[in-house]
């Protein structure tokens, strides 16, 4: 069991009012962390303070921040969930189906991280998770824009590392395969088994599956990992 979170961590979960992002708001809540969700619509879970916020938008991240810091205190722990799909073929991918993408998936990591990292190098302590998927690792085919934007949180993962590791801040990514979600549910039943036998684990995963490997990556039994890459994913893209 990982230790639990002191009262003074405070972590920051962007799109944390649905899926994923929310499963992840809700462990933390349980480790023990003061918890703030971003969301453009819809409330976080029970236990945290859901702040507006675009992460397209730098000014309203800005506000978000201050208003997080006001009452909760200062950031320790970013959990870089908020995403997006354009899904099409190249042959039809427009560029702002491209760039729209790639600003949000990628861009909106960048623009959160920057305006919150302040807060860690004054600690010397911080943890940075962004949520990637098995599509940046693996490739998946009708999704250019999107494996782009997240095999480029590889990249800003190790770039983190290398120019903040020695202020005691990790940077890692978290990179999940096919979850049971809304999306998954509305496949048909023909369609669902075709997937899972590409998965050797022979299922799909669950948000709580993702949100325990970002526990344990916030906590301090993982202080000694950082610009690591971690599938959550049942061996679906194993080896790359």
């Amino acid at each position: 069991m990982n230790a639990p979170a002191t009262p003074d961590h405070v972590a920051l979960v962007t799109g944390g009012n649905r899926g994923i992002g929310r499963a992840i708001a809700e462990r933390l809540v349980r480790d023990g962390y003061r918890v703030a969700v971003t969301a453009r619509s819809g409330e976080g879970p029970e236990g945290t303070l859901t702040v507006r916020a675009d992460v397209n938008d730098g000014a309203s991240l800005d506000a978000a921040v201050a208003q997080i810091e006001a009452e909760l205190g200062p950031v320790t722990t970013i959990v870089a969930n908020a995403g997006v799909t354009k899904d099409t073929l190249l042959m039809r991918m427009s560029d702002d189906d491209f760039t729209s993408v790639v600003d949000t998936n990628l861009g909106g990591a960048f623009r959160t991280v920057k305006r919150a990292i302040r807060s860690m190098l004054r600690a010397k302590h911080g943890r940075i998770i962004l949520i990637s998927s098995v599509s940046g690792l693996f490739g998946v085919a009708g999704q250019a824009n999107y494996s782009a934007s997240k095999a480029g949180l590889v990249g800003f993962a190790r770039a983190i590392t290398r120019e903040l590791g020695g202020r005691g801040i990790t940077a890692n990514v978290v990179a999940p395969g096919f979850i049971e979600s809304d999306m998954t549910a509305q496949l048909d039943e023909k369609t669902q088994k075709t997937y899972q036998t590409q998965i050797p684990a022979g299922r799909f995963g669950s948000a709580d599956e993702i949100a325990g490997v970002v526990s344990w990556l916030a906590s301090d039994d993982a202080s000694y990992i950082s610009g690591a890459v971690i599938p959550v994913d049942g061996g679906l893209g194993m080896g790359h």
